[in-house]
């Protein structure tokens, strides 16, 4: 009686890591191409410098301080008195600047008071943050 002897089998398993190379290799080379796609501005284009400019409210917007007043054109008024005196313009978009200090529930009360009142939409004015 003979005995067989087994052929140990190699397992002929592929790397995953190869697959892994492929991808990243792609992606290096679409964020290579997206890149070059805008165009760069100007060399000599020379932006307008903001630093020095006052940042005062929008005349027509309505202004709310830090202590929740709020007020148009420098007269402290609510928002239903702002709201039957304003035209049908005005009253369909309507601009709040609201202090940096305002309480969020104060803001939201406010504006839920406009709504109420007639206001078409509610924008709120910020100051947007450069790097």
């Amino acid at each position: 009686m003979q005995k067989k002897l087994r052929k140990s089998q190699v397992s002929s398993r592929r790397e995953p890591t190869i697959a892994l190379i492929n991808i990243v290799f792609l992606m290096l080379i679409f964020f290579l191409i997206a890149g070059t796609l805008v165009t760069p501005l100007e060399a000599d284009l020379k932006l307008v410098n903001t630093s020095e400019l006052e940042g005062t409210a929008p005349p027509d917007a309505l202004v709310l301080n830090a202590a929740g007043q709020l007020s148009f054109r420098g007269e402290v008024i609510t928002p239903s008195a702002y709201m039957t005196t304003a035209s049908e313009a005005e009253g369909a978009y309507i601009r709040l600047v609201p202090d940096r200090a305002v309480p969020a529930a104060t803001l939201v009360q406010i504006a839920s008071e406009l709504k109420a009142a007639g206001a078409g939409a509610v924008v709120l004015v910020t100051e947007k943050a450069l790097p």
